[in-house]
């Protein structure tokens, strides 16, 4: 669609977004889609609302609740715990996430009800800050990553070890209207550019 609009010969892309996920999608045409590697290789950074109370096994919005709890995490605890998942960390994936397995995506897999055994994988992430309590059962946070790597795994982590469980993305503010799951507010740097 974007060659055909702008007539372009070559056109690319720096990635996919999550089918929740707001935010810009560097777009490349022409004689630039060679700099395309060069944006997929820089660092990634996110914002996204953490809810807390469930667990649900998307690990977003759009699953069904698999636990419940009663419990709130306050800012101070959960800011006490945001350095122990930056740096290079192992995180096991969702059971709905685009990874391949069998010859398959993992998430066409978990649609089709198959359980399915992820292994651990190396994420590094290079920065992790609470940016607001919004109430006592969401937080928003920002994150930023190597290309590949995702962010929300660390609140699945965070309340899983505070005891409120998984707790879900859901909506992020994105120019005043409520979108859902993860914002992504910029991919890689190019010299002094981005």
């Amino acid at each position: 669609m974007v060659k055909r609009l702008f007539q372009a010969k070559r056109a690319g892309h720096a990635g996919t977004l999550d089918p929740l996920a707001s935010g810009g999608l560097p777009i490349a045409l022409g004689e630039a889609t060679k700099t395309v590697p060069f944006v997929m290789d820089g660092r990634k950074r996110y914002r996204f609302t953490v809810c807390w109370a469930e667990e649900r096994d998307t690990d977003d919005t759009e699953g069904r609740v698999v636990r419940a709890s009663e419990l709130r995490p306050a800012a101070e605890e959960i800011s006490a715990l945001l350095p122990a998942f930056t740096g290079l960390i192992e995180q096991i994936p969702p059971q709905y996430s685009a990874i391949k397995v069998q010859g398959g995506r993992a998430y066409d897999l978990a649609r089709d009800g198959e359980t399915v055994e992820l292994q651990p994988r190396s994420v590094e992430i290079h920065h992790l800050s609470l940016v607001e309590q919004i109430d006592n059962t969401q937080v928003s946070i920002r994150c930023g990553v190597r290309q590949g790597d995702l962010c929300p795994r660390a609140g699945r982590d965070i309340g899983r070890i505070l005891g409120c469980f998984r707790p879900y993305l859901r909506a992020a503010a994105d120019l005043g209207r409520p979108v859902r799951g993860i914002r992504h507010d910029s991919a890689g740097r190019i010299g002094g550019f981005m």
